[in-house]
């Protein structure tokens, strides 16, 4: 899959589309599900599906940040449809995963690869994890992450090192601490095979504990193949453990 620079262009994140697409299920296949792919895309640049869009932002009015998916404009989202489109994540779905960890936060970094607007990492600091940190490849979505963090004010909040940084997550370098990494499908297959292979390789040179939270895990596949064992879930995650360390 072509590399995508730190500042993503629409042509490379097209052409490492189809490259993968085209490789994987032939010309005609991948033909035809680009033009799903500009069909989705004009059907939910409509009014009425942006204003869809506005439903996640009850959590916004609440914490007076942005974090909903209703003001992406459009390019990040046509980069989004060829590289994983931004949505938020439902707050009650995410303590409920993080509750079901039964782990000492204080001894866990938190780890959110594709953070978007940084909803997760917000979120994340209601627990007393060592450290925060989201990775985000769109600039724009970053600077929007970075702004939210600076002004978000919560009684609840137990974490105060959180940050943002702008970078293709198959290139995250895994800190050496015990970790819990949230994957909401950030990646393409072949990305994600990168990540888990690069958190495999970490794994082996600094055993450690590390919590694998994957929402809407549609290439569950790649974990199942992985050393990680799978730890129960829903429906609507999954959760793997490393079995060492």
């Amino acid at each position: 899959m072509p590399s995508l620079a730190t500042e993503p262009s629409l042509y490379r994140a097209v052409l490492a589309w189809w490259t993968e697409h085209s490789a994987r299920r032939g010309f005609l296949s991948a033909a035809r599900a680009f033009a799903g792919v500009l069909w989705e895309f004009a059907r939910d640049s409509r009014p009425a599906r942006r204003k869809q869009r506005f439903g996640d932002v009850e959590y916004d009015w609440d914490h007076r940040v942005d974090t909903t998916s209703g003001t992406v404009g459009w390019r990040d989202r046509l980069l989004g449809m060829f590289l994983s489109p931004y949505q938020p994540t439902e707050p009650a779905l995410f303590h409920e995963m993080l509750r079901n960890l039964n782990i000492d936060f204080c001894e866990f970094t938190f780890i959110d690869l594709g953070s978007g607007k940084g909803r997760t990492l917000l979120m994340a600091a209601d627990y007393p994890f060592r450290r925060i940190v989201g990775v985000e490849l769109l600039p724009e979505l970053h600077r929007i992450a970075q702004k939210n963090i600076s002004k978000y004010r919560s009684e609840s909040q137990k974490c105060f090192v959180v940050e943002s940084q702008c970078g293709d997550a198959r290139e995250f370098v895994f800190p050496p601490e015990p970790l819990v990494l949230y994957l909401f499908n950030p990646l393409p297959e072949s990305g994600l095979v990168q990540v888990i292979g690069n958190l495999e390789r970490s794994l082996r040179e600094n055993p450690r504990p590390v919590y694998v939270l994957y929402h809407n895990p549609l290439l569950e596949h790649v974990l199942a193949g992985s050393t990680l064992g799978r730890a129960g879930g829903t429906h609507q995650y999954t959760k793997y453990v490393n079995r060492s360390g």
